[in-house]
């Protein structure tokens, strides 16, 4: 099916949520038709702050929006759909879309890939499932009987599978930094040495698995954060406070540190001398498409001063990068990195060959040996 018939049948005038791979058509057709206007399209921090934008547009306009994410995003939107949309409460209704990850996928989305239709079910969230054989007729029968459900206050869902929705028209992203973000891990990598490193979620994680591997160093240094966007740096901050002799590194992704940003508060608030927060910034959210995050207009830095931590510069060539790493490394009080970089990975990327069972404990074992 079409992006176009898709969205002309379900009626929304209002797109707000976080991007997926799986709907990479829907959000390729909301930046072609939309941009970034934050009157019909806005890409939040994560999924939670998407549903509360959704529930304010419905306030103000009597209107039904529409709210776009993974389905691992639903954890975030746990809180909004049960205690703010839900019709016991004050009755907002929604259109959620959410990408199907985890039938046939990594192993991050297999549990979720699980629970995703029936975590919709205990939320009330009536759900319908799109894949590549679903006809315009179907779908319209679906909206039909949903629109019964929506004029009584309750939330509606339409889960997309692999494939299920098509859009012709590409979009090209880019930035004006020239720095390469695997180009930037192998900086940080070269610095680092033996210490711990955590890092994010997505390709961030993909290439340094590759680096090492090249290297043949193994990967018992690092705790690759395959899934949980976000919440690298608190991972960071857990493993710092216990292994306060050992220097603790965290590649985050700008992405996954606006998702969470709450987290720089309490890592500045406990002020861990032996943790480096390195957020590679190419103001996007490349891994699952390439669509702007907030990032691109945001000063990480000042965000990270602002939070307490000791010290926060920013690099945009690989010598500024040297020397803030460099200082970083040979200093013992928190560290904030921004490394401004451009879009783009190789084409051959592969993902990690190890289990994420396995990459917990080699890293584990080389943790106890601090």
């Amino acid at each position: 099916m079409t992006v176009e018939c898709f969205v002309d049948i379900i009626g929304a005038d209002f797109y707000t949520g976080v991007p997926d791979s799986q709907l990479k058509a829907l959000c390729s057709y909301l930046m072609n038709t939309y941009g970034t206007d934050p009157k019909h399209h806005i890409i939040a921090a994560n999924e939670g702050n998407c549903t509360a934008i959704a529930a304010g547009y419905h306030l103000a306009t009597g209107k039904v929006p529409m709210v776009y994410m993974q389905n691992s995003g639903e954890g975030n939107a746990v809180n909004p759909a049960a205690s703010l949309l839900n019709d016991k409460v004050y009755g907002i209704p929604c259109i959620f879309v959410i990408g199907w990850r985890g039938e046939h996928d990594e192993p991050q989305h297999i549990f979720q890939g699980e629970v995703t239709l029936p975590l919709l079910e205990v939320l009330d969230i009536d759900s319908y499932v799109v894949d590549a054989s679903t006809t315009e007729a179907e779908l319209s029968f679906a909206m039909e009987g949903f629109r019964k459900k929506l004029s009584a206050g309750k939330s509606v869902a339409f889960v997309v599978r692999r494939d299920a929705l098509q859009y012709e028209k590409a979009v090209k992203y880019s930035n004006e930094y020239s720095m390469c973000r695997e180009e930037v891990i192998r900086h940080i990598v070269a610095v680092s040495g033996e210490d711990p490193v955590v890092s994010t979620t997505g390709k961030a994680s993909r290439e340094l698995f590759e680096l090492r591997e090249a290297s043949g160093l193994g990967h018992r240094y690092d705790f690759l954060t395959v899934g949980s966007m976000g919440h690298s740096s608190s991972i960071a901050l857990g493993v710092a406070l216990h292994k306060p002799e050992a220097r603790i590194w965290c590649i985050d992704g700008d992405g996954a540190a606006l998702m969470h940003m709450g987290a720089m508060a309490v890592i500045g608030s406990i002020q861990p001398g032996n943790l480096v927060h390195i957020v590679i910034n190419n103001g996007a959210h490349e891994t699952v498409g390439g669509m702007p995050t907030a990032a691109g207009a945001v000063s990480l830095t000042d965000v990270a001063r602002a939070c307490g931590y000791s010290h926060a510069v920013s690099a945009s060539t690989y010598e500024e990068l040297d020397q803030a790493l460099e200082e970083a490394g040979s200093r013992s009080s928190l560290s904030f990195i921004e490394a401004k970089c451009g879009l783009g990975s190789r084409s051959d990327l592969g993902r990690p060959t190890t289990s994420a069972i396995h990459n917990k404990n080699a890293f584990m074992e080389y943790l106890y040996t601090l």
